[in-house]
């Protein structure tokens, strides 16, 4: 069987859509649902695997060069990825400060499924698609390695993503999606199709994730595809960062929905989502989809209890 082969590693697909009660919804004629892609696979759970399925079919079993921080849960993926399907990775990581201290879990779970990290500095890593520094990194990796972008993100990707759109198009109006580097979002978006929004919440602060959601829409079909808009209030002061305010909201929804949720990402886009709820933002009747798109680190998903 070839490397690339997904199917052994027996994906659930398509990913379970939970209704759930939540009466910060119901009061004002809203259906709140949850679109569980935490539970596709347990090491390439929700977007990771949606971005990279066509990704590692392109790479064909040949080795993988990817790029991500200290806390990526996109390195973990590639990771997990080339431990079940047999084929090497190497992570470049942000920060070459890093390479002389023990490897926080993240890097630690990257590097027991044999990633091979490579640290370099925040400049070099800024200018990682430039062709001479890709090319340096290249040299040093294994002989033929295929390049996915940091976070997955790149036409094939969006692809993938649009997948999650198609699945979502006849059960609801709106979706809405925690956004790192905007992959997802370019994709839903278009598979959802017309009459239906995508709602992107992004986690880091900075503005700039309009543009590159645009790009990937034009990099993966020639031009912008489908409704969507970004509503940029919840990174909550930038990438792994959590508020005691965010805390106490995501405690809360955990305990409504006896259900845990990650806190980087999806506890950002869900207290955006129930903002949006509160100002009045849909009209009644709306059926929303929140895509869960991973589980806290060390807990196994299960499906939703309520």
């Amino acid at each position: 069987m070839n490397a690339f082969d997904l199917s052994r590693l027996r994906p659930r697909l398509p990913s379970p859509l939970e209704p759930v009660e939540d009466e910060r919804f119901a009061r004002r004629g809203l259906a709140l649902l949850l679109k569980r892609e935490d539970l596709i696979h347990s090491d390439l759970p929700g977007n990771k695997w949606r971005k990279l399925a066509l990704n590692l079919e392109a790479a064909a079993g040949r080795p993988v060069l990817t790029f991500g921080g200290a806390y990526s849960n996109h390195l973990r993926a590639t990771a997990a990825a080339g431990r079940l399907l047999g084929f090497p990775t190497v992570g470049v990581v942000r920060g070459d400060e890093l390479a002389g201290r023990p490897l926080n879990p993240s890097l630690a779970r990257c590097a027991a499924d044999g990633m091979r990290l490579e640290f370099v500095d925040r400049s070099t890593y800024r200018a990682k698609g430039d062709p001479a520094v890709l090319a340096a990194l290249l040299e040093r990796a294994p002989a033929g390695a295929y390049v996915v972008p940091e976070g997955g993100s790149n036409a094939l990707a969006v692809h993938g993503c649009a997948e999650l759109g198609r699945e979502l198009a006849g059960a609801v109006d709106a979706v809405a999606v925690a956004c790192g580097t905007g992959g997802t979002l370019a994709g839903l978006a278009a598979g959802l199709g017309p009459g239906r929004r995508a709602l992107g919440f992004p986690v880091l602060k900075g503005g700039f994730l309009g543009g590159e959601v645009r790009a990937l829409q034009e990099a993966a079909f020639g031009g912008p595809r489908g409704d969507w808009s970004l509503d940029e209030r919840f990174h909550g002061g930038g990438y792994a960062r959590v508020s005691p305010a965010l805390e106490a909201f995501t405690q809360d929804f955990e305990e409504r929905h006896e259900l845990a949720i990650e806190r980087l990402y999806v506890a950002k886009m869900l207290q955006g989502l129930v903002t949006l709820a509160e100002e009045g933002a849909f009209p009644r009747g709306t059926r929303i989809a929140a895509v869960v798109t991973g589980a806290p680190d060390g807990v196994q998903p299960s499906a939703s209890s309520r």
